[in-house]
């Protein structure tokens, strides 16, 4: 019984409540609030404060959170080596990726493992943005750069080759660059991370650094809308070559300032540490690794 109520009270928390949570697993409110009080027993502290709006985790609640995940995946990977034996896997596992890269890179790779693995399923969070995998209960993430949170485990997959790109029709209507500085005359696609636009391109050539401030009409927190504006002919975009090397291969997208390089940031898989990795998502790691490095 405890399982089932450490499953709960994860539910609850995702939820935000314990009538959602009821409504989701079929329990009644009267159920829910029993259950939780015999957690709250067994453990001999409040999990949860309460008010008739909201909840929120106490300290030993978030303690409970982090615990109850680990246990609850080891619990199930015990269960699948067993029932299903080494050559079987199953159960859910969560991931994380940037848009761009998750919806034309990491989506088709998914598709396969899903086909060949029946009995797993995929929970994918699409976003440019840093998630707290750990309080998600994310499995994997897929990130560009350095992470801020330094717990996390990291496993590279590819160095991270920047290109300055445009399309044919946006070349053919304006001057092509031929120096850095020449960009602050062009139309640029910025990209925001947070409330951060990144305006300010750093090049390297030769021993030296050139900076410049750039601007333009679109904005987007989502580097695949990037992407499609430069495909597009708007304007002139930053974008990992793994992003874009199928468009600059076919030539939708043409890559500018070729003789100066962008600092590099590496693609990386990052997953929580401290606990033992299911079976399940040690298997798709590996699968991504060999599929998506480059």
């Amino acid at each position: 019984m405890l399982f089932e109520n450490l499953s709960l009270f994860l539910l609850i928390v995702e939820k935000g409540g314990l009538s959602a949570a009821g409504r989701e697993a079929g329990l009644s409110p009267t159920s829910v609030s029993e259950r939780l009080g015999a957690l709250e027993k067994h453990y001999g502290a409040t999990l949860l404060s309460r008010t008739t709006r909201s909840i929120s985790l106490t300290d030993e609640g978030r303690v409970l959170v982090e615990g109850a995940r680990r246990l609850l995946a080891d619990a199930e990977s015990i269960k699948s080596t067993i029932k299903l034996g080494s050559e079987q896997i199953s159960g859910l596992v969560r991931l994380s990726a940037p848009v761009d890269l998750g919806r034309n890179r990491l989506v088709p790779i998914l598709d396969q493992f899903l086909e060949a693995n029946p009995n797993i399923s995929i929970d994918l969070n699409l976003t440019d943005g840093f998630l707290d995998l750990t309080g998600l209960g994310i499995d994997i993430a897929i990130r560009y750069g350095a992470l801020p949170d330094s717990t996390l485990k990291v496993r590279k997959l590819s160095e991270g080759r920047r290109v300055v790109c445009a399309s044919p029709s946006y070349l053919s209507a304006h001057e092509i660059p031929e120096h850095p500085s020449e960009l602050v005359h062009q139309q640029c696609i910025l990209m925001r991370f947070g409330n951060s636009i990144h305006r300010e391109w750093q090049f390297h050539s030769q021993g030296r650094t050139f900076k410049v401030l750039v601007s333009g009409r679109r904005i987007a927190n989502d580097g695949d809308q990037v992407r499609q504006w430069c495909l597009a002919g708007h304007g002139i975009c930053i974008k990992s070559y793994i992003d874009v090397r199928e468009d600059l291969e076919a030539g939708r997208l043409v890559e500018l300032l070729g003789d100066y390089s962008l600092p590099g940031v590496d693609l990386q898989m990052v997953y929580p540490s401290g606990h033992a990795t299911p079976h399940r998502v040690k298997i798709l790691m590996n699968e991504i690794s060999s599929k998506l490095a480059v």
